[in-house]
């Protein structure tokens, strides 16, 4: 899975979202895609994911989510120095949404991060939302270099 800058946006992107991130240069609302995502690990944040396998493929510097032999997700990021990765975004199939596989994903990203002993920087607001509503994460965020961080207002 890699990604494709010819291919047209799922949605449109001028369409109002329901959640605000501030993202470290003050930029940055969700897509309705990311909306939909950040609504999955919201519902059911724990959530598992059927015959979900992830792989990691460390040279285009993605996780893959697996189901069968079909590629359904990924997981986007770029590796900063020895002990961190800068996890950038998420994308998951329409068809596969609403089945646990972005919450699942994520989950196991994290999982292999601290195996690992490494930290992350979220760049991802779908990313920083699982970790806020699942607080066992929260210690692999690296202090000096967070990423985004939620901005509580809806907006209108």
């Amino acid at each position: 899975m890699t990604i494709n800058e010819d291919v047209s946006p799922m949605t449109d992107p001028t369409e109002p979202t329901r959640h605000a991130f501030e993202h470290p240069d003050g930029k940055g609302t969700l897509s309705q895609d990311q909306a939909i995502l950040i609504d999955e690990v919201v519902d059911d944040p724990h959530a598992s994911a059927f015959d979900l396998r992830v792989v990691n493929d460390e040279k285009l510097g993605i996780y893959d989510g697996i189901v069968g032999d079909r590629e359904v997700a990924g997981l986007t990021y770029n590796v900063a120095g020895d002990d961190r990765l800068v996890l950038l975004a998420i994308l998951v199939f329409p068809e596969f949404r609403k089945q646990g596989i972005a919450t699942e994903l994520i989950r196991r990203v994290l999982d292999d991060v601290r195996a690992q002993g490494k930290t992350v920087t979220v760049m991802c607001p779908i990313v920083r939302t699982f970790i806020e509503h699942n607080p066992e994460y929260a210690d692999l965020i690296n202090p000096e270099h967070p990423g985004v961080t939620q901005d509580r207002a809806p907006l209108s």
